[in-house]
């Protein structure tokens, strides 16, 4: 019988994704090929209208893509299922406290009510928030919001983490941090990441692997390994290494390219 592990987690085929019809059609995205294993931190970079947030659509099963195929796990990706997103913004619920906001995704994940605040506490504990349980969302700061959406989005154990530009609504000290935290976070972890920025320094802290998309239509024009260590190493000593100068070079000539080139 065939196992979860006899394909990669993510597999996208010849996809394209286009919208409108006849002279107002556009085509967004593709054609794109892009496979992800498990573990992996692929980080997505591109301007604006490259299609970066049309290609998680794709992923999360919120859209189909209008050619090729998108499979997770060996099958269409169905949203909420096996897949949990993190947005730009945190979205949670105002009128609740912390521990009201995961208790809501875990109730959605089918996680029963007698083992729900023992994973509540860990998730808490993992993000670095296990003592704001009790607080309503306003009594926190936006970096610690967005460690809750981040736990909330880890509630039902998902085996792919989306994240569309979750920090850069953050400043700088804050950004830097969180991802710092992100990085250790899911170090080791089983689930797979795909992570949206517009920023070379933060896509190349965070990623296993970097994907560069075009102008639109987005496809793939740089797919570039980040072998950077993911322990034993400070984050100020690897971000001043030379290897990571190299790599955010790279990144940055591959990002100018496709500026240079008319959507």
């Amino acid at each position: 019988m065939p196992t979860d592990q006899d394909h990669p987690l993510l597999e996208i085929t010849d996809a394209v994704r286009g919208y409108g019809r006849g002279t107002s059609a556009v085509t967004a995205l593709g054609p794109l090929d892009l496979r992800i294993e498990r573990g992996e931190f692929v980080v997505i970079v591109g301007p604006s209208g490259s299609g970066k947030s049309t290609l998680l659509r794709l992923v999360s099963g919120f859209e189909r893509p209008s050619s090729g195929t998108v499979s997770l796990d060996g099958r269409a990706p169905v949203p909420g299922d096996d897949v949990g997103v993190v947005f730009q913004q945190p979205r949670l619920f105002p009128w609740h406290t912390v521990n009201g906001n995961l208790n809501a995704a875990l109730r959605w994940a089918g996680v029963p009510r007698a083992q729900r605040a023992v994973r509540r506490a860990e998730l808490l504990e993992r993000v670095g928030l296990a003592e704001v349980g009790g607080r309503h969302v306003w009594e926190i700061s936006g970096g610690q919001q967005q460690r809750v959406a981040i736990a909330r989005a880890l509630a039902g154990r998902p085996s792919l983490l989306l994240l569309d530009e979750p920090f850069a609504a953050l400043d700088a000290l804050t950004r830097e941090r969180l991802q710092e935290d992100l990085r250790s976070l899911t170090d080791g972890a089983e689930q797979g990441a795909v992570f949206v920025t517009h920023s070379v320094d933060e896509a190349v802290f965070l990623a296993t692997r970097v994907i560069v998309l075009s102008n639109r239509p987005g496809q793939v024009t740089l797919d570039l390994p980040v072998p950077l260590p993911r322990s034993g190493v400070s984050a100020d000593d690897l971000r001043a290494s030379a290897e990571f100068a190299r790599l955010r070079g790279d990144v940055s000539t591959a990002v100018r390219d496709t500026l240079r080139t008319p959507a």
